[in-house]
């Protein structure tokens, strides 16, 4: 998703988003009926101001306009030079007392357009930030629910940026539509209602002809500069995936030297976003002077025909203010319709990549109709399994074996055997090509995953810890655990007096991806984790694989006695670590080629015999 080409979109598909954002506004659509009350009031009253200002001067101008006056129009004028001759001076209290109404109606009616726009605003804040909370909430599950697959190959920046974007587009989108598009189109509506039921159709015509030729400019012209939006989000998703990137490896780049060369991808990227930037802020400012021209003409031709028939005292002083009024009313939103196109253009856009991300079906989901797992032996037995994450690249070819309830059986083997395939098999990371892994009998597909991972506990190879205290990542495998559960879990992995050490005990951060502990520290963390879920079957994926002897051995009696309390599957790179299995497992090339316990298999001086050799070979070099 994040960092590629964004698939291209049609009118289709942004018609067919805006059905499925609907979805979203649709279970507060009560809120949003009286919200849209209070906008059509608001409408209503900001098109009678002109009205009301067109009656005041109306009444001002008692002898002016239509009223066949040889001094039509001029009344007001003069008085203004000659303040003796005001007529409300001379005029009787009937003209003061009506004018000064107008006036309190005009600004009336200007302070209810703003209440009832306020009243708006407020009505939807809770529809447009509750639907946020909600696609927010379906993209991280979303994000959940999809394959381990799909996270190795994601980029984490890339895709925040994109998230980002597309959840914020949401209320884009609700803000243009509800508060921009549709008050404009009403407003638009009343006006030519109003010019064509008192001035004729010429002005309906010219507002007409003025609207349709500038959105039909702005569809044509924004269509076009979209691809430089594009191109600027995609650089701008690829630009923020490689400094991610960069940082989550930094201790990497420190390694090898490389922070020029970081810093050249990722300012090739950001040249290509700048570029793309200026082609886009060109292209705008070409399209906002073809707006602007559009609207000025338009303008002008109105104006020009209110001019011609005051002149020919068909219509009044007041009536000219009135079309001048609703002209600027009606074209000063118009004028910002091209950055309103191009921001729902944009959001529409951005909102692609979140709801394309919804739409991709999870390739491991649970069957219709699928129960929960009840463990009662915690057998676990792999029946022929093949599996390859490529085709063209097997990866376990017919792979048999059982571990019985309460025993503990190591799978051991050269790198590149499939020893790790088997942890993701049985946690159904991945569906087996061909065979069944079952638990109890029970197929693992034929369970729900959640019920399936319940029973499943593993000390993985990189543990990975949040950037919380000791405490929460503790707790994190059983998030009711008390702190004497949390306790003792430290105690038989040996952690206890390593936290007992620390200024802040239990309420130590470990810091991102718990980069302040050692490797040694982050396996007894691992190991204290399953203590604290406590499952009926334990996976060791290459828990010690990292570590050199003397850590080995400080964490060996830990992983001894939680595998005591249940069944264990040991995935073991360290041979050491597996001397006392009840069996073990010799992969070669995803295949079983022994299986004996290891006095067997060193009688047998096969592969495992060889690999014994080369690791007592490498840990007499080690200790010297």
């Amino acid at each position: 998703m994040a960092g590629r080409e964004e698939a291209p979109h049609s009118n289709r598909r942004d018609i067919e988003n805006l059905k499925k954002l609907s979805t979203y506004l649709w279970e507060y659509r009560g809120r949003v009926l009286v919200a849209l009350g209070f906008l059509m009031l608001s409408k209503l009253a900001i098109v009678a101001v002109p009205l009301v200002l067109k009656r005041i001067i109306n009444t001002l101008d008692q002898t002016g306009g239509a009223t066949g006056d040889g001094n039509a129009g001029n009344t007001l004028a003069d008085s203004l030079a000659d303040p003796l001759g005001d007529p409300l001076a001379v005029g009787s209290n009937e003209i003061l007392l009506v004018g000064l109404g107008l006036v309190a109606a005009y600004g009336l009616l200007r302070m209810c357009s703003s209440l009832f726009t306020e009243l708006r605003d407020s009505l939807f804040a809770r529809v447009r930030y509750r639907a946020m909370q909600k696609l927010s909430s379906q993209v991280l599950t979303q994000l959940h629910d999809l394959s381990l697959a799909f996270h190795l190959e994601r980029r984490t920046g890339s895709i925040a940026k994109d998230l980002s974007r597309g959840t914020s587009s949401l209320s884009s989108i609700v803000n243009l539509l509800v508060f921009n598009i549709v008050p404009t189109a009403a407003e638009f509506l009343l006006v030519a209602a109003i010019l064509l039921g008192g001035y004729g159709w010429h002005y309906t015509a010219v507002v007409f002809g003025t609207v349709i030729i500038y959105v039909a400019f702005t569809l044509f012209f924004s269509g076009w500069r979209m691809q430089f939006r594009h191109e600027m989000n995609r650089m701008d998703s690829l630009a923020s995936g490689r400094a991610v990137d960069s940082l989550l490896n930094y201790e990497t780049v420190k390694y090898f030297n490389n922070e020029k060369r970081e810093i050249a991808v990722y300012e090739a990227h950001m040249n290509d976003w700048a570029n793309a930037g200026v082609r886009s802020q060109v292209t705008m400012s070409t399209l906002n002077f073809g707006q602007a021209a559009i609207v000025s003409v338009g303008v002008t031709l109105i104006m020009m025909l209110a001019v011609r028939d005051v002149t020919t005292r068909t219509i009044t002083l007041g009536d000219i203010v009135l079309i001048n009024a609703m002209m600027l009313q009606l074209f000063v939103p118009l004028n910002y319709l091209g950055v309103v196109y191009r921001g729902l253009q944009y959001a529409l856009a951005d909102m692609d990549l979140v709801l394309r991300l919804l739409e991709r079906t999870p390739q491991i989901q649970d069957k219709p109709g699928a129960k929960p797992l009840e463990v009662r032996q915690a057998r676990i037995e792999f029946r022929d399994v093949r599996f390859a994450y490529l085709p063209e690249r097997p990866i376990l070819r017919g792979v048999s074996f059982t571990v019985e309830p309460g025993s503990k059986v190591a799978v051991v083997g050269p790198s590149g055997a499939g020893k790790s395939t088997l942890s993701r098999l049985l946690f159904r990371f991945y569906d087996v090509d061909d065979g069944q892994v079952l638990i109890d009998g029970v197929d693992v597909r034929d369970c729900t995953q959640s019920s399936l991972r319940e029973a499943l506990g593993v000390v993985p190879q990189d543990t990975v810890m949040f950037n919380d205290t000791i405490r929460y990542n503790l707790a994190y495998a059983h998030p009711e655990a008390d702190d004497e559960r949390v306790t003792e879990a430290a105690r038989r992995a040996n952690l206890e007096s390593f936290i007992r050490e620390l200024p802040q005990g239990y309420d130590t951060v470990v810091g991102e991806r718990g980069l302040k502990l050692s490797g040694g520290e982050k396996q007894r963390m691992a190991i204290a984790r399953v203590v604290v879920k406590d499952p009926p079957i334990i996976i060791f994926d290459e828990a010690t694989s990292s570590l050199d002897t003397r850590s080995e051995q400080a964490i060996l009696e830990g992983m001894n006695a939680v595998a005591r309390r249940a069944t264990s599957l040991v995935i073991a790179h360290r041979l050491s670590t597996v001397v006392d299995a009840d069996q073990i497992i010799v992969l070669d090339a995803g295949q079983v080629v022994e299986q004996g316990t290891h006095e067997q298999l060193l009688e047998a001086d096969g592969l495992y015999a060889d690999l014994w050799q080369l690791q007592l070979g490498a840990d007499d070099g080690e200790g010297e």
